[in-house]
């Protein structure tokens, strides 16, 4: 069997490795002319990390990387609703990683061309079509630099792991239309920065409609480290506007950023001051998908954000294509015939996928910050009389038993 994935992000280039040490040859298109690191800070949890920690990656993550050792979720005016340690120093067996996102695609890229060799990524190739036949698939890629047709091949599966603008699920569902949007918009951006804490932990102040978040994704140089910031806002009503364009290289003005960093107050952080430190801002939507019926057509299947996208809520988004790349490899390594293994994986991954689309909408595990400044607008002197203990660890813990990272779970 050979197999072709569309698109080398996060989830292709991991379900390249899983399909490669399971003895499944495999080739990588990329639509990107090559694999740069993009993008700023995302965080991996536990169960997508012991799947990079089966590839043999954790001594690469380490030296890109932190081990996150405490989440603390806070009002935007700075007052804890809740702390709990995160990772090993809460009863897993690996590590939660705080992570700059291009940086870890580099780690797999890295990865692919050592493994697979340096033909395994074709890049500057993007999907523009495939027909099938019950023998096998022929996708169609074009130049995505000078335009036009590129290559054409065959392989006995496809795999469309190219993203929330997927040219597969365009296929599939040709009147999807956009993403859904709902007025947020979010900016991110790095900075060098003096440690923070304990240089290995991270915080959310404010809920759905307006946070900001704060985390170091590289491991400390001296008594600095980068330090990553998001400010989400919600500045617009989605049913009269439009989002802004999706990708990681649309940059922000400061002047329009920094009033909306300032709303926001978390202790020991001058928030101001690190925006105003990061040598460039990204702007992009939060954005999502409906969860979809289907993922498979015959021998073409969807993984990643062409299956699922969903709001960064939770430290999911990366995590579940990971996921998806497991599963998707063992059903293939597995199944007597390809449409077999693929409805295997649709079975096992999409129903799980959906309730995770759908609770992040409500503010997945950051719920419990909306809860709280609902009850307590004004702030609070005791969280235990606004919300208490056990209330609001039925929504954090909730939501890390629906997305399958429960573990033990320390308190300080």
């Amino acid at each position: 069997m050979r197999v072709l994935i569309a698109g080398a992000g996060i989830g292709g280039l991991t379900t390249a490795l899983m399909l490669h040490a399971r003895g499944v040859p495999c080739v990588l298109y990329e639509a990107a002319r090559e694999v740069r690191e993009v993008g700023v800070g995302i965080n991996v949890l536990p169960h997508a990390i012991a799947e990079f920690a089966a590839l043999g990656l954790l001594p690469a993550l380490d030296r890109v990387g932190v081990r996150t050792r405490r989440l603390t979720y806070l009002t935007k005016h700075g007052q804890e609703v809740w702390s709990e340690l995160r990772g090993m120093h809460a009863g897993h067996e690996v590590p939660q990683f705080s992570i700059h996102r291009g940086r870890l695609q580099k780690v797999l890229h890295d990865a692919v061309i050592e493994r697979l060799g340096p033909e395994a990524v074709r890049t500057g190739r993007r999907l523009s079509g495939f027909v099938q036949t019950e023998a096998g698939v022929t996708a169609q890629f074009t130049d995505a630099v000078a335009g036009g047709a590129a290559e054409t091949t065959r392989s006995e599966v496809l795999i469309c792991a190219d993203g929330i603008h997927s040219a597969g699920r365009r296929t599939f569902y040709p009147g999807e239309g956009a993403p859904s949007w709902q007025g947020v918009v979010m900016w991110r951006g790095a900075a060098d920065w003096p440690i923070w804490q304990d240089g290995e932990s991270m915080a959310i102040g404010g809920g759905l409609g307006g946070k900001v978040v704060l985390y170091p994704i590289a491991p400390p140089e001296g008594d600095r480290q980068l330090m990553n910031f998001v400010v989400n806002v919600r500045v617009k009503d989605p049913a009269v506007a439009t989002p802004p364009p999706d990708n990681w290289s649309r940059q922000a003005p400061l002047a329009r950023v920094l009033p909306h960093a300032l709303r926001f107050s978390v202790p020991g952080m001058d928030i101001g001051a690190l925006v105003q430190a990061a040598p460039a801002i990204y702007e992009y939507p939060m954005a999502d998908r409906d969860p979809l019926p289907r993922w498979t057509f015959g021998r073409v299947t969807l993984l990643g954000d062409a299956a699922h996208p969903m709001y960064p809520v939770g430290s999911n988004g990366a995590s579940q294509a990971v996921l998806d790349a497991r599963c998707l490899a063992d059903a293939l390594a597995r199944a007597e015939h390809p449409r077999a293994a693929l409805w295997d994986y649709e079975k096992e991954r999409l129903p799980k996928t959906a309730d995770i689309v759908r609770t992040n909408r409500a503010g997945g595990p950051e719920r419990v910050i909306d809860v709280v400044e609902k009850l307590a607008p004004a702030g609070f002197r005791d969280i235990e009389r606004v919300l208490t203990e056990a209330e609001r660890r039925a929504i954090v813990g909730g939501y890390a038993a629906m997305a399958g990272f429960s573990a033990v779970r320390a308190r300080r």
